[in-house]
């Protein structure tokens, strides 16, 4: 092989490198709401069994999946949401307060790569996929299936919605700021 050969193969080398590294950059977010939660106490009630069972699917969903990071809030439907998949890929949740939007995606957005989940809440998981360039939608507070998987490019994203565990709308015993 020649050494002009030798250079134009390198270029294009290089040039295919350079073309398939935005998909290593790529950072994948998988929101989910809450399991399903107690009426009681108000303020910080835990989850139900109902809740406790869709938790171990969201594990077992997600085992192989290559979750490397959890964010969390601080009350403990989101903690004992999350619980079963941090076990599970040994990943330690970070909590993020409910309230704190903004370091919740500054943090998702400081990531180059990886896959993550975020376990929030129906009034706090739209603006958070927005802030982060998705599109605008709305979580029922009677609803605990949804999953959301959005994609973060170095140009645009995609958010795909998909549903786990009974997708039976859930009976409201009383309401909670944080839903």
């Amino acid at each position: 092989m020649t050494y002009k050969t030798a250079r134009v193969w390198l270029c294009l080398c290089i040039a295919v490198l350079l073309l398939t590294l935005p998909a290593y950059s790529q950072v994948t977010v998988i929101f989910t709401r809450h399991a399903e939660k107690a009426a009681t106490p108000k303020d910080n009630p835990p989850l139900t069994p109902a809740g406790q069972k869709r938790a171990q699917l969201l594990a077992s969903m997600l085992a192989d999946s290559g979750v490397d990071a959890i964010y969390v809030t601080e009350l403990q439907r989101t903690q004992q949401t999350a619980a079963p998949l941090a076990a599970r890929v040994n990943v330690k949740p970070t909590v993020i307060p409910a309230d704190d939007t903004e370091a919740l995606v500054k943090a998702i957005r400081a990531r180059q790569s990886g896959v993550l989940v975020v376990v929030g809440h129906s009034n706090r998981l739209p603006a958070i996929i927005s802030a982060l360039g998705g599109p605008s939608i709305k979580i029922p507070e009677t609803q605990y299936d949804n999953l959301y998987v959005l994609t973060l490019g170095a140009t645009q994203s995609s958010l795909l919605r998909l549903h786990y565990g009974d997708t039976k709308p859930v009976q409201l015993q009383g309401s909670n700021m944080m839903k």
